[in-house]
């Protein structure tokens, strides 16, 4: 069962490349984005992971907006761009990732280089370039994944992107539970598991949903980046039920 469900992956995943080299080229931002949408919908299906949107944001959601969320797993990209299909900031790592690798990089995946301020730096100003061009921006400010109940310190230098550009943050949640509504321990991607290891717990595991959560946009308009970055992290915090503040 095991076997044949990592098949159904390693098909979809090799689905995913077909798109992106002999499709991908041939049509607009639009179509992309819809395929990019379905895509990642058929590969949480085959994990089965339900997804479950919910609006909090009380009606403030910005049309041009920087995303950002708290960071679980590998899953959180594919959760997200069940509904908004965004252009990822990760960790130069994942480009090395058989197939996902390519995959997020076709999809629009900015790779960092962690500790290069340089890279920091010339990805920044990339980002302002993409925001006024139009294109919708996620990143996750932990810099890494936090297991679930945890969440770490947000970096503040991409949100200097947001502030230049003159948009607003839309920080999400996310999380994953199970039938009773608790954490699934199955979604932590963190230590030296790697994604292969990863998918084998999750292929294993009871059923679950993701729940993405959309809070109240945070004007950038003369802030401070470390402001937002507290600001935003607060909002995720509150969300999920945190009371540690870490700075």
């Amino acid at each position: 069962m095991l076997f044949w469900s990592f098949f159904r992956v390693f098909l979809h995943l090799l689905s995913g490349l077909s798109i992106c080299i002999f499709i991908f080229p041939f049509i607009d931002a639009t179509k992309q984005e819809n395929h990019v949408r379905q895509w990642s919908k058929k590969l949480l299906g085959i994990c089965r992971i339900d997804v479950r949107f919910i609006d909090a944001s009380g009606g403030q959601v910005a049309d041009r907006a920087m995303i950002v969320s708290n960071h679980v797993s590998w899953l959180d990209i594919f959760v997200i761009n069940t509904l908004h299909p965004c252009h990822f900031v990760a960790k130069a790592d994942i480009r090395q990732w058989p197939l996902i690798g390519f995959l997020c990089e076709k999809a629009g995946t900015i790779f960092l280089a962690r500790g290069k301020q340089r890279e920091v730096r010339r990805i920044y100003e990339g980002l302002v370039h993409q925001i006024a061009d139009g294109k919708r921006i996620a990143f996750f400010p932990e810099g890494t994944t936090a297991a679930q109940g945890n969440l770490l310190a947000f970096h503040a230098n991409l949100f200097e992107a947001a502030i230049e550009a003159k948009v607003p943050v839309q920080p999400f949640v996310l999380r994953y539970v199970d039938d009773q509504g608790k954490f699934h321990p199955a979604a932590d991607f963190i230590g030296d598991m790697t994604f292969a290891e990863s998918m084998a717990v999750i292929l294993k595991a009871p059923r679950m949903s993701a729940e993405l959560v959309r809070l109240p946009a945070i004007a950038t308009e003369g802030a401070h980046r470390r402001h937002v970055a507290q600001h935003a992290r607060e909002a995720v915090a509150e969300a999920l039920g945190i009371t540690d503040q870490a700075a």
